[in-house]
């Protein structure tokens, strides 16, 4: 365990307890991955047969927002929770992490650092949150709109050419150890020979179908998962070791909770992140006398987060407060 997560403030909870709630299951992994690549290629066969008529559009954009839920399959398994099997947890590690567009060694120790210091500006800069202020009102403006992600999508893309091409970023030089850069750029040269694969396929079968299906979700597809996103700390406390002061649990309807993979719990992720996510609702029940009332819903997590950055924007030094019991 990295030193600095024990500095964070902790609820109680019984030993056995925690033990049992950090079980991982193959079963629990296969029966998410296998319902989510379903719900997948079913909303890009919609796309394909209707393809030439205006309903393309509607279901491509269906198919984009679904295809950028593979992030918290992603995420899952970069802590290595989806699977108790650690082959699998590396196999749907990296085919997510290219279907997201994140390079996955960089943001293997990114996310690290992030759980490490959630919403630092000081010293450890969080680089996954603090990247994209949500003080910064008109990129929060744009990804909350389909298309609007064109600066992240851009900066993700920039950065990992400059990975590919031996060139360091801030981000490894302030998360990734010194052996295991040469992994980062590896692994970001062979996104670029995929990138390049898949245009030159569009070019060769005169089609944009491989470009629309397996690069630009990432561009067109990002609204809902970036509002799950954004969610998660937006308006919150910098610079502090309370977990519950910087992250929030929403409760959401069952779909977005299945595509989210139930880290509508996310302030329970944080402050025990060795939980898989299939075992955060009931680890919510076991603490949640000892954690802020959770929001109900969306709107119910906006009518706080909106007067918040609305604030923030004007004055920076502006913290939220949450009520702790």
């Amino acid at each position: 365990m990295n030193l600095e997560l024990v500095h964070w403030y902790k609820c109680s909870l019984d030993k056995k307890i925690l033990k049992e709630f950090s079980k991982r299951s193959n079963w629990q992994g296969i029966k998410h991955i296998f319902l989510y690549f379903l719900i997948l290629l079913f909303s890009g066969y919609m796309a394909f047969i209707t393809w030439g008529t205006w309903w393309t559009i509607f279901w491509f954009l269906i198919y984009g927002n679904i295809y950028t839920f593979s992030n918290p399959i992603w995420h899952e398994c970069g802590h290595k929770l989806a699977f108790k099997s650690r082959n699998l947890n590396e196999i749907f590690y990296h085919i997510t992490s290219f279907m997201y567009n994140y390079e996955p060694i960089r943001w293997r120790w990114s996310h690290h650092h992030h759980h490490t210091y959630t919403l630092h500006t000081e010293n450890h800069y969080d680089h996954e949150i603090q990247i994209t202020k949500p003080t910064d009102l008109f990129y929060v403006l744009m990804i909350h709109l389909p298309g609007g992600n064109i600066f992240t999508f851009l900066f993700s893309h920039i950065e990992t050419i400059k990975h590919a091409l031996g060139l360091n970023s801030i981000v490894m030089k302030d998360c990734i150890p010194k052996e295991e850069q040469p992994k980062v750029r590896f692994f970001a040269r062979i996104h670029m020979i995929l990138w390049l694969s898949i245009i030159g396929s569009s070019i060769y079968f005169q089609t944009w179908l491989p470009i629309l299906y397996l690069l630009l979700p990432f561009l067109y597809g990002t609204t809902f998962i970036n509002i799950i996103h954004f969610i998660q700390h937006a308006g919150l406390a910098n610079n502090v070791r309370d977990h519950r002061l910087t992250t929030r649990t929403v409760k959401l309807n069952a779909f977005l909770s299945f595509l989210s993979w139930n880290m509508e719990y996310h302030l329970e992720h944080h402050m025990f992140s060795m939980v898989p996510s299939y075992n955060l609702k009931r680890l919510h029940e076991a603490v949640k006398d000892q954690m802020p009332k959770p929001k109900n819903g969306l709107w119910d997590a906006y009518k706080e987060i909106i007067p918040a950055i609305l604030k923030q924007a004007k004055d920076p030094k502006y913290i939220l407060k949450i009520k702790l019991p």
